[in-house]
């Protein structure tokens, strides 16, 4: 029997975000650093999937059905205290939020290096980078509500708090973007119609630079998301 096309890369990602899923639970009940672990292994699933809105909200999905369902198991030990439980969640989601924001950061290096090197992409996958980099916040705010009504007592009492401190002060990603876009639209201006036919891919070249960040052979991603960017 004939495999669909696209049957098997479907079967992978799904693979891919069970195997986070687990992950990320894992952690929350037994890791010591949340916020560090759930951005490492998130920027790993990032730079193994693609980026449009549909393989970004089942990576962010896969992450935030880790983080529930993993406090929800502290929370259900007598040997654990409320808060002792809950604060792993705020560390994880921060974990996330600066996760995607390295994605950003990527797109914006990746452009650079680019630029730097006199290359060029094409202005239909800028403009399709563009659209996936202008949903993620409201894509990230989307998804941490659908977990919240997913989620049980204070479980989701935390995330709906998270969420509301996040729409009044701002979150990493929604930082890091403004400057990714702002090169992305600087681009896009000096590209013309000619150049449909690139030499290289965009969004592989920002998956090997999320990759390089995954390995910590890269460094420069992970410094443009400073502290400050995070919402406190």
């Amino acid at each position: 029997m004939q495999n669909v096309p696209g049957s098997e890369n479907v079967h992978a990602a799904t693979e891919d975000t069970s195997a986070l899923e687990a992950e990320v639970r894992s952690r929350m009940t037994q890791g010591e650093n949340i916020e560090q672990e759930v951005r490492d292994l998130t920027v790993k699933a990032l730079s193994r999937q693609g980026h449009d809105q549909d393989s970004l909200r089942h990576v962010m999905g896969a992450v935030l059905k880790g983080v529930r369902e993993g406090a929800q198991q502290k929370l259900q030990s007598s040997s654990i205290q409320t808060q002792t439980a809950l604060s792993p969640v705020r560390d994880a989601v921060a974990g996330l939020d600066s996760a995607l924001a390295q994605l950003a950061a990527a797109s914006k290096l990746t452009l650079e290096e680019a630029a730097g090197r006199a290359q060029t992409f094409s202005k239909e996958e800028l403009t399709r980078l563009r659209a996936n980099l202008e949903s993620i916040e409201n894509l990230f705010l989307e998804t941490l509500q659908e977990s919240a009504s997913a989620a049980q007592d204070l479980v989701e009492v935390t995330l709906r708090d998270i969420i509301l401190h996040a729409k009044r002060n701002g979150t990493a990603v929604g930082s890091q973007l403004k400057d990714a876009l702002e090169a992305l639209n600087h681009q896009l201006k000096s590209t013309t119609h000619s150049q449909l036919e690139a030499g290289i891919h965009l969004t592989q070249a920002i998956t090997d630079t999320l990759r390089r960040a995954a390995a910590n052979v890269l460094t420069e991603v992970a410094e443009r998301v400073k502290p400050s960017d995070k919402p406190g």
